[in-house]
């Protein structure tokens, strides 16, 4: 038992180690490590050694730094292919983004967050990052507010206690989420402009699966003068809906419509 739980530390400390290159933000060095996976600065390095030499972090032979190796990279690719939603929904979103210019994604829930599994970008939408495997929060986006679709104003309070403010526009204030989901319910869509980050807005639609559950979301995305909810939000809506409901057929839904008022939501 004593060898179980010294391997299940070991592991704990090797993934921790990994998990503190998740932010992107440029290579670390081992003090940057150790301080962000809470180990001491000798266990990082010793780490970091061993995963070097298996290829899920690489080491920079002039700064000394370190950053994420294509081991991880491999993992990635192989989890994230082998994912139904995003075998079924990839194809949609890549040629919805080249026909709109605009970004296309598609997100699930992880507990109290949107996790994505695509990220497309058309030209009017640039980035120089990926969103795939980043998480943001559930009532500040558009395909947050179609993935909380089907919880009960109970249920969602205690997923999310207490709404973090990112902007002015953010809804903090469950009784005001209750109705802007009461809104989504009726027209079939989500919008969002500005709650999560200043010159940014979606316009999003749940995803459903063969039993009618809320199994992940598309949005459409991208800076506010070229999404320009004032003119085409209807248009995006109704494109959005459409995309959706494709990729929920290809998920084997057979249902009538777009009724998200009787469904549920998967994810925990």
């Amino acid at each position: 038992m004593a060898a179980d739980q010294g391997t299940n530390q070991s592991v704990e400390k090797a993934a921790a180690v990994l998990a503190s290159f998740l932010d992107g933000r440029g290579d670390l060095r081992v003090s940057d490590v150790a301080q962000r996976a809470g180990v001491g600065q000798s266990t990082a390095s010793r780490l970091l050694a061993t995963l070097e030499q298996l290829e899920y972090v690489e080491r920079d032979e002039v700064s000394s730094l370190y950053r994420l190796g294509p081991a991880v990279i491999s993992l990635a690719g192989a989890a994230v292919n082998q994912h139904p939603v995003h075998r079924e929904a990839r194809s949609h979103a890549q040629t919805l983004a080249c026909s709109l210019g605009l970004g296309a994604n598609v997100a699930v829930r992880r507990g109290g967050s949107l996790f994505y599994l695509c990220n497309f970008e058309g030209k009017l939408a640039p980035k120089s990052f990926t969103l795939l495997g980043q998480r943001n929060p559930l009532h500040a986006t558009g395909l947050g507010k179609c993935l909380l679709l089907g919880l009960t104003p109970g249920q969602r309070r205690e997923l999310i206690p207490e709404p973090a403010r990112f902007t002015q526009y953010t809804i903090t204030d469950h009784d005001a989420l209750d109705a802007a989901l009461a809104e989504v319910t009726e027209r079939g869509y989500a919008v969002e402009s500005e709650e999560l980050a200043l010159g940014r807005a979606c316009v999003a639609a749940p995803v459903l699966d063969s039993t009618g559950t809320v199994t992940a979301a598309l949005s459409i995305s991208g800076p506010l003068s070229a999404i320009d909810l004032s003119t085409r939000e209807a248009e995006l809506g109704r494109i959005a809906i459409e995309v959706a409901d494709s990729i929920s057929i290809g998920l084997g839904y057979i249902g009538p419509g777009h009724q998200p008022a009787h469904l549920t939501v998967a994810g925990s």
